[in-house]
């Protein structure tokens, strides 16, 4: 049944976005490639190198992550993914950015580089009226996913925030459990304290 629907669907979308994808599909090799070169800019030089020569997933988890996340990006706004297709893939690498020392402009400005590389990858064909429409549209989706993506880095980014305050709460707890095993608190207001620093350093 939901074969049937699918054939359905791509039935009504008109001939020339279909065209607009097979055009972005076979030039998707050379626009993930100028994608994630993009990215590698905002680094520092050496780890612009480390993350550029390691994909490993398990020797580098952090390029592996990125590089994954924006191919189902692509293909999900090239396919006409909704929102909530496209997320799961987009906050693979919000997530990465959103724990490093990037301002919030910086970290996000990876999912408007991507209209510059579509426009680039569809220059024989601007001229095409169809195309340049479908492009248009396509330009809004990745604005739309600007906004996006923007929601996903406050999350991630205030989950951040949350470890950092229970990690702090959680090592001046220690410190005062140390205290109060040392300083022997008084059990009743006017009995004598009982304390040593020695233990303390």
């Amino acid at each position: 049944m939901m074969t049937i629907v699918f054939q359905l669907a791509r039935a009504l979308v008109p001939d020339s976005f279909m065209s607009l994808e097979k055009i972005l599909q076979d030039k998707k090799p050379t626009i993930l490639q100028g994608w994630f070169e993009a990215i590698l800019e905002t680094y520092p030089t050496d780890t612009r190198r480390f993350l550029k020569n390691k994909k490993d997933r398990f020797k580098n988890p952090v390029a592996h992550e990125i590089s994954q996340g924006m191919e189902g990006i692509f293909d999900q706004v090239i396919s006409g993914g909704s929102p909530d297709e496209i997320s799961p893939f987009l906050e693979r690498v919000v997530k990465v950015r959103a724990v490093q020392d990037f301002t919030p402009s910086k970290a996000l400005a990876f999912i408007f580089e991507l209209k510059s590389l579509v426009r680039a990858a569809l220059a024989a064909n601007l001229k095409e009226p169809q195309i340049h429409e479908d492009l248009l549209s396509l330009e809004r989706k990745i604005d739309e996913l600007g906004l996006l993506s923007l929601d996903l880095y406050m999350k991630c980014r205030e989950k951040i925030y949350e470890l950092r305050v229970n990690e702090v709460k959680n090592r001046v707890g220690r410190l005062l459990e140390r205290a109060n095993m040392i300083c022997g608190i008084p059990e009743r207001e006017g009995d004598p304290e009982v304390c040593t620093t020695d233990n303390l350093t």
